[in-house]
C-alpha cells in the first residue's frame, strides 16, 4: 500500500474543476431535501382551504331572463328637433343598456321590490327598509347574454325559495316600472307637442302675413319673375353697349384718318373708297378713256369729233367719280356720328338698368329672408304634427321594450361553496406555495452542501466524508465501514495532489469551528499510517486542542512546551502502536499562540520534519476566520487541505476564509466536504457518488 501511494503522479493543485451543469434531478434533490417542510406547507394550506370551504353557508342563485330592446328614441327624444340627433347617424346602444343594468341593480328598484315582497318576506333581508333595499341590491347581478338582447338577472340567498321569489318580483317590478316610465314620458311629450304646435302655428301664420304684406308694399307681387326679366334686360343692354363701343371705335378710326388728309390730298387710300366697287369701276373707265384719248390725239387734232367725244366722256366720268367719293366721305362722317350717339344712348340705358337691378336685389334680399323664415316655420310645424301623430299611435299601443322571457325557478342545489373547485384551487395554491417555499429556502440557504458547491469556490474536490452517529469518529479501516472508505478516498486524493517524492507537510484547517477539521486530521493521519506511511500528526490548535481527546492521549507535554523551550522534540512526540502513528499534541494553552506559531523555532521545527524520517506531517490548525494561526503557517507547509462542514459553512464565509489563506500564496490541495448527512440527502448523494454511499444508506436505514 505504501509503495502504491508513493508512485501516484503529481497533480496540479491550482487546477480549477469546472462546475457541474445544473440538472433537473438537482432541482428534484432540493425538493427531496425539504420534502417535510413542503409537505407540511401543502397540508396546512390545503386543510385551511378545505375548512374554509366547508364552513361557508350554502348560497343559492335564482336567475330570471329579460328581453331589453332599444328604446324608441325617435318618439321620446324628438329626433329631428335637436341638432345632435339624426336618423342617418349611428347611435351606440351600449350606453342605453348599461343604464338599464344600473337600474336593475339600483336602490330605487330595490325599494319597490321590497314593497312588492311584503314585510313578512322582506324580513329575510334585514330589519329596516333601507337595510332591506341595500341587501337586495347588493345581491343582484346582471349578466348580458352574448350576441343577443337577452339579460340574465340573478339573486343570491341562503334560502332557495326566497331567492326565486325575490328575483321574479324584481323582474316584474322592473317591467312595470319601465312601462309606467314610457307612459309618463309619452304623456309629457304629447303635452309639450300640443303647446309647441299651437305656438308654431301662430309663427307660421305671422311669417306668411309678413311676406304677403312686403310683396304688397314693395309692389313685388312676382319678385322672382321680375328679377329674371331685369337681369335678362341688363345682360342685353350690356352686350349692346359693348358692341356699340366697338363699332364707334371702328368708325372713329376711319373718321380720324379722313380728318388727317390735307386739302390737296386724295381720299383714295381710305378703306371705304378702296372697297367701293362703283368708284373702282369709275376709275377703271376713266383710265380707259384717257388711254383712248391718247391714241386718238396721235391721229387727230383737238377739234376732231372723236376727240371731242372722248373729252366729253372723260369729263363726265371725272364728275361722277368726284361725286361718288364725296358721298363716301360724307357717309364716313355720318356713320361716326351715328355710332357715337348710339354708344351714348346705350350707356345711359345700361346705367338706368343697373339701378333698377340694384333696387330689385335689395327688395329680393329682404323678401328671401321672409320667405326662408316662413318655410322654416312651416317645415317645423309639419314635423311637430307628424311626431304628435306617431306618439299618439305609440301611446295607444301601450308597447313595452322590456318583457320577462323566462321566470326564475327554485334552485335545487347551492352554487357556493363549490367543494370540487375549492379543493382543486386549494390544492393548486398549496402546491404552488410549497414549491415557492422550497425554492425560497433553497435560495436563502447559501451553505455549502455538495461537491459542486466546492467546485464553485474554485477548489479541487478531495473527498466527501459522511456524518456518523455516536463516537465513531475513528476509522475502522480493516472493515467495510463506509466512513473508513471515505477516509481512504481522502487519502488517495491527497496522494494524487502532492509530490511523488519528499516529505509532505499538509495543513488542515477550516473556515469556522465545529466543521470537523480535527476529526478529519486525526482520521487522515490514521489512514495514512494504516497505509504503511510514517506519519506525524501535529496539533497546532493550542487555543482549543482536540487531537489528544480524539486519539485518547494525554496533553501534558506538546507543541507549546517545545516552542517555549521547556521540552525537546522527543519529549513532545507520542507514538501509537496500532497504527504506527506519531502524535504531537498541543500541550498546555499558552498566552501567545500566534507568536509561538510565527516564531523561528516553529519554522525550524517544520524544516526539520520536512527532512526527517516522516513521509507525511499532518498539522491541525485553528479555523481561518477565528484567528490568524493557520495563515501564519501556510508559507512553511507543502499544501493546505480545507475542511468544509456540509450545510454548516455559508458560501461567503468560505470565500472569505479562502481569500485570507491565499494572502500567503499557499498551495491549496483541495477541499473536503465533511459531516454530510447522507440520509437526509440520499437522493442526491446516492445518484452522484458511487456504490459506497449506497451501502451507507442501507446501513443507516437499517439502524
Amino acid at each position: 500500500m505504501s509503495n502504491d501511494i508513493q508512485r501516484l503522479p503529481h497533480a496540479n493543485p491550482l487546477m480549477r474543476v469546472r462546475p457541474a451543469e445544473l440538472h433537473l434531478r438537482d432541482r428534484l434533490a432540493v425538493f427531496f431535501r425539504y420534502r417535510y417542510i413542503a409537505a407540511a406547507a401543502f397540508v396546512v394550506v390545503f386543510a385551511g382551504t378545505a375548512f374554509y370551504a366547508y364552513s361557508q353557508t350554502p348560497l343559492y342563485r335564482a336567475t330570471a331572463r329579460l328581453l331589453i330592446e332599444l328604446e324608441d328614441e325617435r318618439s321620446l327624444a324628438m329626433e329631428g328637433l335637436t341638432t345632435n340627433t339624426s336618423a342617418n347617424t349611428y347611435q351606440d346602444p351600449e350606453p342605453y343598456f348599461q343604464t338599464q343594468y344600473r337600474i336593475l341593480t339600483g336602490r330605487e328598484l330595490a325599494r319597490n321590490v321590497v314593497d312588492a315582497l311584503g314585510p313578512e318576506r322582506a324580513r329575510e333581508l334585514g330589519s329596516s327598509r333601507d337595510a332591506q333595499s341595500g341587501a337586495l341590491a347588493g345581491h343582484v347581478s346582471v349578466e348580458p347574454v352574448r350576441a343577443s338582447r337577452l339579460v340574465d338577472v340573478s339573486f343570491v340567498s341562503p334560502n332557495p325559495t326566497f331567492a326565486a321569489e325575490a328575483i321574479n318580483a324584481l323582474a316584474e317590478t322592473y317591467v312595470r316600472q319601465n312601462l309606467e316610465l314610457r307612459r309618463q314620458n309619452m304623456e309629457r311629450s304629447l303635452e309639450w307637442l300640443s303647446q309647441e304646435l299651437a305656438r308654431q302655428k301662430n309663427l307660421v301664420e305671422s311669417s306668411e302675413r309678413a311676406m304677403a304684406q312686403y310683396r304688397e308694399d314693395q309692389n313685388a307681387l312676382s319678385l322672382e319673375d321680375r328679377q329674371n326679366i331685369v337681369i335678362a334686360r341688363l345682360n342685353q343692354l350690356n352686350d349692346a353697349a359693348t358692341r356699340a363701343r366697338a363699332n364707334r371705335a371702328q368708325k372713329e378710326s376711319l373718321y380720324r384718318r379722313l380728318e388727317g388728309l390735307g386739302p390737296n390730298m386724295s381720299p383714295d387710300s381710305l378703306p371705304g373708297i378702296l372697297q367701293n366697287p362703283f368708284i373702282q369701276s369709275l376709275k377703271t373707265q376713266l383710265a380707259e378713256l384717257e388711254r383712248r384719248r391718247a391714241q386718238l390725239s396721235e391721229r387727230y387734232g383737238e377739234k376732231h369729233p372723236d376727240m371731242l367725244t372722248v373729252n366729253a366722256q372723260i369729263l363726265d366720268a371725272t364728275r361722277q367719280l368726284n361725286l361718288e367719293m364725296g358721298r363716301v366721305v360724307d357717309g364716313i362722317r355720318h356713320e361716326y356720328e351715328s355710332a357715337r350717339l348710339e354708344e351714348t344712348t346705350l350707356a345711359a340705358a345700361l346705367d338706368e338698368q343697373k339701378g333698377a337691378a340694384t333696387d330689385l336685389d335689395r327688395k329680393s334680399a329682404t323678401y328671401t329672408v321672409l320667405q326662408r323664415e316662413a318655410e322654416t316655420n312651416r317645415e317645423l310645424y309639419q314635423t311637430l304634427l307628424k311626431r304628435e301623430k306617431e306618439l299618439q299611435v305609440l301611446a295607444n299601443s301601450r308597447g313595452n321594450n322590456v318583457r320577462l322571457v323566462e321566470a326564475a325557478s327554485v334552485p335545487g342545489a347551492p352554487f357556493s361553496p363549490n367543494l370540487r373547485r375549492a379543493a382543486t384551487l386549494g390544492g393548486v395554491v398549496a402546491l404552488l406555495l410549497a414549491i415557492g417555499l422550497v425554492l425560497a429556502l433553497d435560495y436563502l440557504d447559501d451553505t455549502i452542501k455538495t461537491p459542486e458547491d466546492i467546485n464553485r469556490l474554485g477548489l479541487p474536490f478531495l473527498a466527501l466524508i459522511p456524518a456518523v452517529r455516536g463516537d465513531r469518529e475513528r476509522p475502522v479501516l480493516s472493515g467495510s465501514n463506509d466512513f473508513g472508505e471515505a477516509i481512504r478516498s481522502l487519502r488517495t486524493s491527497l496522494a494524487l495532489s502532492t509530490a511523488s517524492s519528499g516529505n509532505n507537510v499538509v495543513l488542515v484547517t477550516s473556515a469556522q469551528p465545529l466543521e470537523g477539521k480535527t476529526t478529519t486530521a486525526c482520521n487522515l493521519a490514521t489512514a495514512l499510517a494504516y497505509g504503511g506511511q510514517k506519519v506525524l500528526l501535529v496539533d497546532a490548535d493550542m487555543r482549543r486542542p482536540g487531537v489528544h481527546r480524539g486519539l485518547g492521549l494525554d496533553n501534558e507535554c506538546g507543541l507549546s512546551e517545545l516552542l517555549d523551550g521547556r521540552a525537546t522534540l522527543a519529549q513532545s512526540v507520542q507514538r501509537l502502536v496500532e497504527p504506527d502513528l506519531w502524535v504531537m499534541t498541543a500541550g498546555s494553552t499558552p498566552p501567545n499562540p500566534s507568536e509561538l506559531l510565527g516564531s523561528e523555532r516553529m519554522e525550524s521545527l517544520l524544516s526539520q520534519v520536512k527532512t526527517g524520517p516522516f513521509d507525511w506531517v499532518i498539522i491541525d490548525t485553528p479555523p481561518v476566520l477565528a484567528v490568524t494561526d493557520a495563515s501564519i503557517l501556510t508559507p512553511w507547509v507543502s499544501g493546505v487541505t480545507f475542511v468544509v462542514g456540509s450545510e454548516m459553512t455559508r458560501r461567503r464565509l468560505a470565500e472569505r476564509a479562502i481569500e485570507t489563506l491565499t494572502a500567503g500564496r499557499p498551495r491549496i490541495l483541495g477541499a473536503v466536504l465533511n459531516r454530510v448527512d447522507v440520509s437526509r440527502n440520499k437522493y442526491y448523494y446516492a445518484r452522484h457518488y458511487g456504490y459506497g454511499n449506497r451501502y451507507l444508506l442501507a446501513e443507516q436505514d437499517a439502524a
